[in-house]
């Protein structure tokens, strides 16, 4: 038997139903009209009475909170590289949905959630839609296993959530003078490894960490080629390291102060820490509005006007998708335009004439 509840919130009205068979569970839910919560009921009474999806007493009664506890352990059995973050994410959302019962969290709850997370400021700034999209995805993560591994719930609430809509990646990257302005303040840094770091993170597309967790098990001088291993997505790849990279590092090997780190700190117990090294070097090049991340850019926008196809960038830079190389893609359209004019110049060769 189904009831609904008219119920006055800030926006308005909401309807809960509420349904209960015969020697089962009450469930419940809310929604923004009476007729999706009739819809709902009936869809919910027909389950019910088919005996589908239903947890036991135990399952029913976890909150939120727990299953962060289960998932957070399954995180670290995993060893995820990006365990950090996602449980940093969950944290958040701790402060607004631990104790809600995981068969009472319903897509409402999760966007009044993502606002209130939304308006958490770190060093003076709010999150970005992409961020914030990023926290809806470590929370999806949660809910999954919870559905798939655990049990406790039926479905994934996170499905029904709007996303944020994002902004259009920004392309920053080095012209020739900034490039050269950054390699010359890079040279005259305390920090002897920084001007090496910088070559290589143009010449390969590497992240920062990527480069500074760089073991000297993980390169071969001889044919050029270095795995990383600590990526963001936890994959490894492998990088051609070419040209004036190559020669750097054979040099620095020769006059290695590790025979672990290939970047190693002072004590040579760990990898070198460039945060202040870099941005002395950026303010002394005069650059403006620009990250180490941008070397990322920098390599792939460059990569884009020497003629290197989607697929290529998306090679060399670890995506496994076009999505994120799209950006650059107008930087290739001066390569386009010459390989369309070759292409008819070989095929018609000036015999049409107007």
């Amino acid at each position: 038997m189904a009831t609904f509840e008219k119920r006055r919130t800030k926006d308005g009205f909401k309807y809960r139903a509420r349904v209960r068979v015969e020697g089962n569970l009450i469930r419940t839910a809310t929604f923004s009209s009476k007729t999706l919560a009739r819809e709902w009921a009936i869809k919910t009474e027909n389950e019910l009475r088919d005996q589908k999806h239903i947890p036991d007493l135990t399952a029913y009664n976890r909150t939120v909170g727990e299953l962060f506890d289960e998932y957070e352990t399954h995180l670290a059995e995993c060893e995820l590289r990006s365990a950090r973050n996602i449980k940093f994410q969950l944290e958040e959302w701790r402060k607004f949905i631990e104790g809600v019962k995981l068969h009472s969290l319903t897509s409402a709850i999760i966007t009044h959630a993502l606002n209130q997370i939304a308006k958490i400021k770190y060093g003076g700034r709010t999150k970005s839609p992409a961020t914030l999209n990023r926290y809806l995805a470590a929370l999806s993560c949660a809910l999954s296993y919870g559905v798939k591994s655990l049990g406790w719930i039926d479905i994934n609430p996170v499905s029904r959530v709007e996303h944020k809509r994002e902004n259009r990646g920004r392309v920053r990257y080095l012209s020739d003078i900034e490039r050269e302005r950054l390699l010359d303040a890079a040279k005259e840094s305390r920090n002897k490894s920084l001007y090496t770091i910088i070559i290589l993170a143009i010449s390969t597309g590497a992240r920062r960490m990527e480069l500074l967790s760089l073991k000297w098990s993980d390169i071969n001088l001889d044919t050029g080629w270095a795995v990383l291993e600590h990526t963001k997505n936890g994959e490894m790849r492998g990088v051609p390291i070419t040209g004036p990279a190559l020669g750097l590092m054979r040099n620095l090997y020769n006059n290695r102060k590790s025979d672990v780190w290939v970047f190693p700190n002072e004590n040579n117990s760990g990898p070198c820490d460039i945060k202040r090294s870099w941005n002395t070097a950026v303010k002394r090049a005069g650059l403006s509005d620009f990250r180490f991340h941008d070397l990322r850019h920098t390599c792939a926008s460059y990569l884009a006007m020497n003629g290197a196809t989607p697929n290529e960038i998306a090679a060399v830079l670890g995506h496994k998708t076009l999505s994120m190389v799209r950006r650059y893609a107008h930087l290739s359209d001066a390569h386009k335009s010459s390989v369309v004019a070759s292409m008819n110049a070989k095929i018609f060769g000036g015999k049409i004439k107007d």
